[in-house]
C-alpha cells in the first residue's frame, strides 16, 4: 500500500506537467513554440515589459503623457473605459442561458465568460500602471471609504465583479485539475454567481458613463449627455454580444482542434442568434444618441464645425452602419455577415470611449491635438499588455475545456 502511494505521489508532477505541455515531450512541446507569432510576441514584450518596469522605478511621467488636463491616456482609453464594454461577454452570456433560459447558448458560455474575466483583469492591470500610486490601490477597498464617489462605486464593483467571474469559470479549471467534487460545487453556485454579475455589471458599466457627469465643461457638448450612465450601459450589452462572436470566430479560425463538434456545428446559427440580439440593442442605442441630441438642443452643432462631421461620422459610420450589417446578416441567415458586422460593431465601441476620454475631453484648449497624441513608451506598454492578454487567453483555450465539454463530465450537466 505504501509503495503504491509513493508511486501515485511520484507520477503526480509527471501528470502535472503532461497537462502543461498538452501531453507532449518537453522537447517537442519547446520546438513547437517557435512560431511567426510567438517570435513577433516575444519582441513585444522584451520592449513593454522593461518599459513598464520603468513607469513603477521611475514614475507615470516617464512613460505617459496624461496630465490634470488629460487624465485619461491611452491605458485607461483603451484598457479601462474600451475594455469594460467589450468584457460584458461574460453577464450576457451567463444571463442569457442561466436566467432568461436560452440553453442552446451554452457551448458559449464558458467562452463568454473567460472573455470578460480575462477582460476585467486587464483592466485592472491597466488601472494599475496609470495610478500614479499604485501601491495604494487597496484603499477604497479597505482603508477609504467613499460611498459618494463614483470611483468608490467603479473600484468596489470592479474588484467583486472580477471574484464573481472567476467563480463562474472556476468549472472549467476544477474539471481541467479534475477535482470532481470542488467542481459539484462550483456548479451550484452558478445561478447566484449569475445574478451578482447582472447586478454589478449593470451598476459599474453605467458608473464609467457617470465619471463624465462632473465634467460638463471639458467633454465636447455632442458627447455629453446627462444620459452618458445609460449609453455607456446599453452599449456595453451589444459590445458583450458582438465580442462573443468575435472571439468565437477567431477560436474556431485559428483553435479548431480545441473546440467540439457542438461548437463547431451550431457557431453559425448560435453566430446569427446573437447577431439579431446585438442590432436589436444597437437601434435602440442609436436612437437613444440621437434623443440626447435632441434633449440637449444639440442639432446645430451637427453641421457647424469638424467636431460635427465627426460626430456624425461615429454615430452613422459606426453605429448605424454596422448595425444594418448585421441585421442584413440575420435577415439573410449569414453568418459571415453577421461576423463582418460584429467586428465593426467593436471598433465603434472602441472609438466611441476613445472619442469620450480622449479626443474630445477638454476639446477647446490650445494645442489638444498635439497633446492627445500619445508617447511611443506608452504604445509600446499598451501593444505589450495586448500580447500578454493574448498569450493568456490562448494557452487556457489550449488547456482547459472552454469551447468544449469534458467528456467524463458531461453526466454530470452544468
Amino acid at each position: 500500500m505504501n509503495d503504491n502511494l509513493m508511486v501515485k505521489e511520484a507520477t503526480y508532477p509527471a501528470r502535472f506537467m503532461s497537462k502543461l505541455t498538452m501531453g507532449l515531450p518537453m522537447s517537442e512541446y519547446a520546438r513547437k513554440l517557435v512560431t511567426p507569432f510567438n517570435i513577433v510576441a516575444a519582441i513585444l514584450l522584451t520592449v513593454g515589459l522593461p518599459l513598464i518596469g520603468l513607469r513603477f522605478w521611475q514614475g507615470l511621467a516617464t512613460v505617459t503623457h496624461a496630465s490634470n488636463e488629460y487624465p485619461w491616456s491611452i491605458l485607461l482609453g483603451w484598457g479601462l473605459f474600451s475594455g469594460v464594454p467589450l468584457s460584458g461577454t461574460g453577464y450576457v452570456m451567463a444571463t442569457a442561458v442561466y436566467i432568461f433560459g436560452f440553453r442552446k447558448y451554452h457551448p458559449l458560455v464558458r467562452l463568454g465568460v473567460l472573455t470578460g474575466f480575462m477582460g476585467y483583469l486587464f483592466a485592472v492591470i491597466y488601472l494599475l500602471i496609470d495610478i500614479g500610486r499604485p501601491w495604494r490601490i487597496y484603499y477604497p477597498m479597505a482603508v477609504s471609504f467613499g460611498p459618494t464617489s463614483v470611483l468608490f462605486l467603479v473600484a468596489w464593483h470592479v474588484a467583486t465583479y472580477l471574484t464573481v467571474q472567476l467563480l463562474e469559470f472556476s468549472p472549467a479549471i476544477l474539471e481541467w485539475i479534475q477535482a470532481r467534487r470542488t467542481r459539484k460545487w462550483a456548479i451550484l453556485i452558478t445561478v447566484a454567481m449569475t445574478i451578482a454579475g447582472v447586478i454589478l455589471s449593470t451598476l459599474h458599466q453605467s458608473a464609467l458613463g457617470a465619471l463624465f457627469l462632473m465634467a460638463p465643461g471639458k467633454l465636447h457638448p455632442l458627447w455629453y449627455s446627462a444620459f452618458i450612465p445609460v449609453f455607456f450601459f446599453i452599449s456595453s450589452i451589444y459590445a458583450g454580444l458582438c465580442m462573443v462572436i468575435a472571439v468565437s470566430t477567431i477560436g474556431a479560425r485559428y483553435l479548431r482542434e480545441k473546440a467540439d463538434d457542438q461548437f463547431l456545428e451550431n457557431l453559425d446559427e448560435l453566430t446569427v442568434g446573437l447577431g439579431k440580439a446585438a442590432c436589436i440593442v444597437m437601434f435602440v442605442y442609436f436612437a437613444l444618441r440621437m434623443i440626447g441630441v435632441a434633449h440637449d438642443d444639440n442639432w446645430g452643432l451637427l453641421l457647424s464645425s469638424s467636431y460635427g462631421y465627426w460626430f456624425l461620422a461615429e454615430v452613422l459610420l459606426f453605429v448605424l452602419l454596422p448595425c444594418i450589417v448585421l441585421t442584413v446578416g440575420v435577415k439573410r441567415d449569414d453568418a459571415r455577415i453577421v461576423r463582418a458586422g460584429a467586428f465593426h460593431a467593436i471598433a465603434g465601441v472602441v472609438l466611441t470611449r476613445l472619442n469620450i476620454s480622449i479626443l474630445m475631453f477638454n476639446w477647446n484648449l490650445p494645442g489638444h491635438f498635439q497633446a492627445i497624441v500619445p508617447p511611443a513608451r506608452e504604445v509600446a506598454i499598451v501593444l505589450s499588455i495586448i500580447t500578454l492578454h493574448v498569450l493568456i487567453f490562448r494557452w487556457i483555450l489550449n488547456r482547459m475545456p472552454v469551447m468544449r465539454e469534458d467528456p467524463a463530465y458531461l453526466e454530470d450537466g452544468h
